[in-house]
């Protein structure tokens, strides 16, 4: 049983506000593969929420089809450790929806917001910070970025900049979904 589930993490995956490889801000697509693993990580480190953050219709209507599947439909039926996973999973338009909705579940207390970046970024806390950080205060909401990144407006708004994952060469451009497994293993895996 992991001893460090956390209610009060949250996992973000924004569509938007991000940038393409030339920097510009965009709304990216969903992937069907980043819900469900991140969906999965989310269960399986005991997160309190994952949150798929798209203003495009046509994408919310996308997730919303996957999960009603998963969660409703014959994949219900099919693969009961799915549904656990993707039950885990809401839709809003904007970040700030997502803090609304958190402080919602928290007695009006808006989480604190950290986000990550392959980039380094000057004044960063590092994963044990942020894993001490949760022990002991109000909820916090981790946002990852898809396509390449979180826009700098977004960062600049974050409370806090997630230490990049490194690994031991130059290369350094895992999908997303690796990203936050890594991460949530680090936070709420089982150190004893």
């Amino acid at each position: 049983m992991n001893t460090y589930c956390s209610p009060n993490l949250y996992v973000a995956l924004a569509h938007y506000p991000v940038i393409n490889k030339r920097g510009d801000v965009i709304a990216s697509a969903v992937t069907n593969l980043d819900i469900h693993d991140i969906a999965r990580a989310v269960r399986t480190y005991g997160a309190a929420g994952f949150y798929i953050v798209t203003p495009l219709e046509d994408q919310t209507e996308l997730v919303k089809t996957l999960i009603s599947h998963w969660t409703e439909g014959a994949g219900a039926v099919y693969n009961s450790k799915r549904r656990e996973a993707l039950e885990t999973v809401a839709i809003r338009e904007t970040l700030e929806a997502v803090s609304q909705d958190i402080a919602g579940k928290h007695h009006g207390v808006y989480p604190r917001t950290v986000v990550t970046s392959a980039r380094n970024n000057p004044g960063v806390i590092s994963t044990r910070s942020f894993r001490e950080m949760l022990k002991r205060g109000p909820p916090c909401l981790l946002v990852f970025g898809t396509a390449w990144g979180l826009s700098q407006d977004c960062m600049d708004a974050a409370d806090y900049i997630l230490s990049p994952l490194q690994g031991n060469t130059a290369y350094n451009h895992l999908s997303v979904r690796s990203a936050a497994s890594i991460i949530l293993d680090r936070l709420l895996g089982d150190r004893e």
